[in-house]
């Protein structure tokens, strides 16, 4: 089953090639970080800031404007698996009434939530969390 999860904390590094997100479970107690690239962690901490809207597209905008108009609605994110140390995850879309899944790195997934207006709700499975706070 599903957990919904918010997005809690964005830990940027200059000295580090690896930045850190931290998911919460919205309705609990449970929390797991989430290590991502720089430029992942940039587009999502501007987006959580909201500065205003950038002069042109950029990636995670792009995508989120081709997926709308290619008829397709945003509906949620799901990081779905662990295997071997890394998360997987899906953007799932609605488009001519099915869901389609389709495959990406969490920190693209988080980013294209938070594009989103209002952001797409963040679910994490069950086993995931569980996996995470073995760790």
């Amino acid at each position: 089953m599903p957990i919904e999860m918010t997005l809690s904390r964005i830990i940027i590094s200059e000295l580090h090639d690896h930045q850190i997100v931290y998911l919460r479970e919205k309705n609990g107690e449970r929390e797991f970080p989430i290590v991502i690239g720089v430029f992942e962690a940039t587009s999502i901490d501007r987006r959580v800031r909201k500065p205003g809207p950038p002069q042109r597209p950029l990636t995670h905008d792009l995508l989120v404007n081709v997926i709308e108009m290619m008829g397709g609605e945003l509906k949620h994110i799901r990081i779905h698996t662990v295997r071997d140390g890394t998360y997987l995850a899906s953007i799932c879309v609605m488009q001519n009434g099915a869901i389609l899944e389709i495959d990406s790195r969490p920190s693209d997934a988080i980013a294209v939530a938070v594009t989103c207006e209002p952001f797409l709700p963040i679910f994490v499975n069950e086993e995931v969390v569980d996996a995470a706070s073995e760790t």
